[in-house]
């Protein structure tokens, strides 16, 4: 569904991009008002906006860089984001603020106060809340054009088919290996790629892999061989090692929509920040 053209050229006001090129934008009070009429959804009027050559200003500081088409592409993406601790929390906010129209956000897990150095969904007032309800009350708040379907669920071999499904990219923030796998077997069947990280102390790596990939027993071996828990154990997990690879996991689902820049497939990007090392290991 979509809103009149002659609507939304009303409401736009023209602005300058910071290098003074003059574009129509949308302020986000106007989406709102729009959206709570009977018809299109914030989204599907966001969507109008930009096939009609007017900027939501909320995403204005995207534009120079992708196009009206390819926003319009990110907002009719659907990206699942199965773990919202301290990886999943900060992919799920940093989608919503790019404008990934639709987040399947998964976990059944609770927070607890050892969570609090490096979630950033975690407050000393959500300790006990559900991680997927904490998300989806966040990114509501960042970005109320975005749909939200968020499940308070952990994957299992059974449900990982149904709770991935329609996706176009899935990003695993999980800190279980085996489950890890389980999300991959998971996005194989159903051709979905996938987009994996992980981080213990100050170091981590991030790799996308497509349904026809060797993926993760490149990096972990076989499944059956494994801890269910990795190096973290050992190391514990610093915020801002966690950060630095959930938005590099963001611009890996970023390109995957748009279908842009070099992915990290077959790749494996690894950081150790400890001493300000990134390289990239090709995966054979």
């Amino acid at each position: 569904m979509k809103i009149a053209r002659s609507e939304l050229e009303q409401l736009a006001e023209v602005k300058t991009f910071p290098d003074q090129t003059p574009y129509k934008s949308l302020s986000v009070h106007h989406v709102l008002e729009l959206s709570r009429r009977p018809g299109p959804s914030g989204r599907e009027i966001e969507i109008s906006a930009l096939e009609n050559g007017i900027v939501p200003e909320r995403y204005a500081r995207n534009m120079r860089t992708f196009s009206l088409e390819e926003q319009a592409a990110l907002l009719q993406a659907r990206v699942g984001v199965v773990g919202l601790g301290g990886l999943g929390g900060t992919v799920a906010e940093v989608l919503a603020r790019m404008g990934v129209g639709h987040l399947r956000l998964v976990d059944g897990d609770r927070f607890e106060e050892s969570n609090l150095n490096r979630q950033l969904l975690s407050t000393v007032e959500s300790l006990g809340q559900l991680k997927s309800e904490a998300a989806r009350e966040r990114v509501g708040r960042i970005n109320p054009s975005v749909d939200i379907n968020a499940l308070a669920e952990f994957v299992t071999a059974e449900n990982a088919g149904a709770v991935i499904e329609g996706c176009n990219v899935v990003v695993d923030c999980l800190d279980n290996l085996r489950t890890r796998f389980v999300v991959e077997d998971a996005c194989r069947r159903i051709g979905c790629p996938l987009v994996s990280a992980a981080v213990a102390g100050a170091s981590g790596h991030v790799t996308t892999i497509f349904p026809e990939d060797t993926g993760l027993r490149l990096i972990y071996g076989e499944p059956g061989q494994l801890p269910l828990k990795g190096a973290e154990t050992a190391l514990g997990t610093l915020p801002y090692a966690v950060v630095f690879l959930a938005t590099l996991e963001c611009a890996e689902v970023v390109k995957v929509i748009l279908k842009k820049g070099n992915l990290l497939r077959h790749k494996l990007l690894v950081a150790d920040l400890m001493d300000g090392i990134v390289d990239v290991m090709n995966l054979h």
